[in-house]
């Protein structure tokens, strides 16, 4: 009887409080009083007691807003298309009749490309998650809805990669950010479309900057000649006396430009601007998509230490290229490092 190891059972009471219904799988859940974000161990799925939903402010001037910014940029493609062709090609078909053909073609490929990339990444669905089932003990089986949170304005499971979008009033698979300049969100479905759109008006943009320099060089009126005895004295005094002169003439000399002399001017100005922050965005998703993050989860990661794997298969993978074509420029590039150490 010595040797026999008693066991000994305890009853205790569960408060009403302590059990939770777990909103993935509908199993019946104990937990502390004071626990807030809970994970079920079955289904994996995640609740928040003090999740509240708050109301959508606004969400109707972010639609007007996102329309007038789409509205704006569709006038603005079609004004450099058709005013930049209408103010380049007297210079371009003065020169030869093959160099205005030439020239009308490539305004043709970068015209479509540009504006079918914006439609397909403006007027596209951005992506929407897969629909799980959910809710009951025998349609969820273990862990398959594991790090799924609750939506509670779609009222439905959202996974990781997804988050709920303000303006466009919907969860968006691998949301990179809201664009209002497109009116849509950038997510999964049209990611690709995105960065091609951007890519092109990039090289629009450059092309219409050097043409409407071109032609503006040729329509440009003179500047007048000025003596050499106003630009006596010390080096820096003549340097800013030049410049000065130099600025006076130009402007004096764009008073009298004609009207397709002043669409060439803006087409250069706003061409260079719009080159400029079209390439650092293109750069900024370039940069991402090689780190296999987005916009909203490299804001969320901040400060983590976990950081995901660098390389060109995120690229590759991105753009939808066959594993076998991934690998092999991965093993050229690994080959490449090597040999240069």
């Amino acid at each position: 009887m010595d040797d026999m190891v008693k066991e000994e059972q305890y009853i205790t009471t569960i408060l009403e409080d302590q059990g939770v219904i777990c909103w993935g799988c509908g199993s019946r859940l104990i937990i502390p009083c004071n626990t807030h974000i809970f994970k079920c161990g079955w289904c994996g799925a995640i609740t928040n007691k003090n999740a509240q939903k708050h109301e959508h402010h606004g969400f109707q001037w972010r639609r007007l807003r996102d329309r007038c910014f789409v509205s704006v940029l569709i006038l603005f493609m079609l004004f450099v298309i058709c005013g930049g062709f209408w103010a380049v090609y007297p210079v371009v078909f003065s020169m030869r009749y093959f160099c205005g053909v030439f020239h009308f073609i490539i305004i043709l490929v970068l015209s479509t490309s540009t504006i079918s990339t914006f439609s397909l990444a403006a007027f596209r669905c951005a992506g929407t998650p897969p629909i799980l089932p959910w809710g009951s003990y025998p349609a969820v089986d273990k862990g398959g809805l594991e790090n799924y949170t609750f939506c509670l304005y779609c009222s439905k499971p959202k996974s990781p990669e997804t988050h709920h979008c303000r303006s466009c009033g919907m969860c968006i698979l691998d949301m990179d950010h809201h664009c209002p300049f497109i009116g849509n969100c950038v997510g999964a479905a049209n990611h690709r479309f995105f960065i091609a759109f951007l890519f092109s008006a990039v090289i629009s943009t450059v092309y219409v900057s050097i043409m409407s320099a071109y032609a503006g060089f040729h329509l440009w009126p003179s500047l007048p000649n000025m003596p050499l005895r106003h630009f006596t004295g010390s080096g820096t005094d003549v340097a800013f006396r030049m410049l000065k002169e130099i600025v006076i003439a130009f402007f004096n000399s764009a008073l009298v430009l004609s009207a397709r002399g002043l669409v060439l001017a803006y087409l250069f100005i706003a061409s260079l601007s719009v080159q400029i922050g079209l390439s650092v965005l293109l750069w900024q998703q370039i940069c991402f998509i090689y780190e296999g993050k987005t916009y909203l989860s490299q804001l969320s990661s901040q400060g983590d230490t976990d950081v995901g794997k660098k390389g060109c298969q995120n690229l590759f993978r991105f753009l939808g290229c066959p594993y076998l074509a991934s690998r092999y420029f991965q093993f050229l590039f690994n080959s490449k490092k090597s040999h240069s150490k």
